[in-house]
């Protein structure tokens, strides 16, 4: 397998970093090969285990055999370390801003424990801190050779984090999210190594473009109503949102034609999938969507389809599906002609790092992705919040919902 001038360099420097501190952040941006060179890096090691994203689990034992490493190797995602069972000699952490929960640890963290102790740590993520520098506690203290020497996250929080309140369900709390930058930096930058794709010299840009499908009245007067009366119940539907927040929720859902309500995942309209599969005919595209209902008409739009990107790397006419949370990381998919956004996320990380898998170096022709809107739902509203790189929350919501209602009579 050939390596690049770079990921040569980042090797070797990595290599020293480890050995120096006994952990290692590759702070490489999406699609720069941060996989293949903490694989590199394990050559000096005999036992290595590699928790990542289940989606990724193909890809990566594929480069390790095309990489004809000599250690031993064991691929598991998050949600099964706990079945791992051996003594490993190097930690691989993949996606490592999964474990940033803070102020408590999440299980993924408390199950990791049994084997990084004493143990060196490879951490790889494109986004180390996506919403706040207090994620970066939680993962670094996997570690037993922390720069932070201190015992849990709340006397950490004493010396890097301002402190303030916020209300949570009308209730005063403590919010962590504004960390010291600066302060954090000086202590962990001699552990990094850092790269963005123009340093690495990606030369395709993504192009965006849109497509809109045209909403039936049935489903724009239930939306309205939803708005107006919190509720709508028919013969077939049950919709129930007693607070703004529900509100927000259901009418994102409803806006692609499916909706959760009391008797639980709806299809309500077809509509957009219906656009798609005409308009992608002859095309080899990647879709992305929200909720499951969302994936169950569009198992019935595309027959021909995969959830799995290693499979859809190497055919010619599947279509992928991914669901936005579960397929925006650890995977590739650039010999797609374009992807679709069928729906939109409220996240900001979830636009970015679904956007970055259609870029790599080989591909040569102009990478498009395409967002499908309705014409008269809520989507070009969140994605007016998400090209400010922002989350689109009840704030946004509350602006917008006054012209968005009008727009529906």
């Amino acid at each position: 397998m050939e390596l690049r001038d770079y990921q040569v360099t980042a090797i070797d420097q990595g290599t020293e970093i480890l050995m120096k501190y006994h952990l290692l952040y590759l702070a490489f941006q999406t699609r720069t090969g941060k996989t293949l060179i903490a694989l590199n890096i394990a050559k000096g090691f005999t036992n290595v285990l590699f928790v990542t994203k289940k989606k990724a689990i193909d890809s990566i034992n594929h480069d390790y055999i095309l990489g004809r490493f000599s250690y031993h190797l064991t691929v598991i995602n998050y949600e099964s370390v706990h079945k791992v069972n051996g003594i490993f000699d190097l930690i691989i952490l993949d996606e490592a801003h999964s474990l940033g929960s803070f102020p408590k640890p999440c299980k993924r963290v408390k199950d990791l424990q049994r084997f990084t102790n004493h143990k060196p740590i490879i951490y790889l993520s494109a986004t180390p801190s996506p919403e706040s520098w207090s994620q970066l506690y939680h993962q670094i203290y996997l570690s037993s050779y922390s720069p932070f020497k201190q015992s849990n996250f709340y006397k950490w929080a004493h010396d890097f984090v301002n402190i303030t309140k916020k209300y949570l369900y009308n209730r005063e709390t403590n919010d962590y999210k504004d960390a010291n930058k600066m302060l954090i930096w000086v202590n962990i930058k001699h552990l990094f190594l850092m790269k963005t794709q123009e340093d690495a010299g990606f030369k395709v840009e993504v192009e965006e473009r849109f497509l809109t499908a045209k909403m039936p009245d049935n489903l724009k007067n239930i939306i309205a109503g939803v708005m107006r009366d919190k509720v709508y119940i028919d013969d077939k539907f049950s919709i129930v949102a007693d607070t703004a927040v529900k509100v927000m929720q259901k009418v994102h859902q409803l806006s692609s034609g499916t909706v959760i309500d009391d008797n639980g995942y709806q299809i309500i309209s077809e509509f957009k999938a219906q656009y798609m599969a005409q308009w992608a005919e002859g095309r080899k595209i990647v879709i992305f969507y929200k909720f499951k209902s969302e994936f169950d008409m569009l198992k019935r739009s595309f027959p021909k389809w995969t959830d799995n990107a290693f499979t859809f790397q190497s055919s010619e006419d599947l279509t992928f599906l991914g669901q936005f949370q579960s397929a925006r990381e650890g995977i590739r998919l650039d010999t797609a002609e374009a992807i679709i956004f069928f729906n939109i996320d409220f996240s900001f990380l979830s636009y970015e790092q679904a956007r970055n898998r259609i870029a790599s170096f080989e591909r040569s022709n102009k990478a498009i992705l395409y967002w499908l809107f309705s014409d008269t739902g809520i989507e070009r509203r969140i994605y007016k919040a998400l090209m400010k790189k922002e989350d689109y929350t009840l704030k946004y919501f509350n602006h917008d919902r006054i012209n968005f209602r009008a727009a529906l009579e």
